[in-house]
């Protein structure tokens, strides 16, 4: 990897899900979900970052949406099933971040709000074009996604050093 490359970090909440009789942690997607899920892989396809990694909640939902979403990828990346991003606030996050392998350029993380929000919030410290206006002012909605960047060490990630360049959510 070329110094001058900074490294990318996608940060993805989960589709639509729905709320039968289960634990949290056991919900399925609702048929919203199921069809957005698809909807965010192609945007996500459309940005071209060749992941090299995806972090995923355990939580069914989270593994329902990459199951969906990922298969709209022109590459599969490895994929780990993280029990800590699970109701994760940004801090414990930022901290499963950190431990992503130098090798890797390019991660994407699915996970929930409002950790996965506020983690945008708290690592942008600047923004790119109307990125941080848009997000403002939709939110963080299910199947929404926010491209930050940032120069450094994967251990190095922390509040206000990424920059904001892109952010997608289904009603865009």
């Amino acid at each position: 990897m070329s110094v001058a490359e900074p490294r990318r970090i996608v940060l993805f909440r989960h589709a639509k899900a729905d709320w039968p009789q289960v634990s949290d942690h056991e919900r399925p997607l609702a048929d919203r979900g199921r069809t957005d899920a698809p909807v965010a892989g192609s945007r996500l396809a459309d940005t071209g970052i060749p992941f090299g990694l995806a972090v995923c909640s355990t939580a069914v939902r989270t593994r329902e949406t990459w199951k969906l979403a990922v298969s709209e990828l022109d590459h599969r990346p490895k994929t780990v099933y993280e029990d800590r991003v699970y109701n994760a606030s940004p801090g414990e996050l930022i901290a499963v971040l950190n431990e992503t392998p130098d090798d890797v350029r390019d991660a994407i993380l699915i996970g929930h709000n409002p950790g996965v929000h506020h983690l945008v919030e708290i690592l942008a410290g600047t923004a790119e074009g109307d990125a941080r206006e848009r997000m403002n002012r939709r939110g963080f909605p299910t199947s929404a996604f926010a491209v930050l960047t940032f120069d450094g060490d994967w251990k190095d990630l922390e509040p206000g050093k990424a920059t904001l360049v892109e952010y997608w959510a289904p009603s865009e």
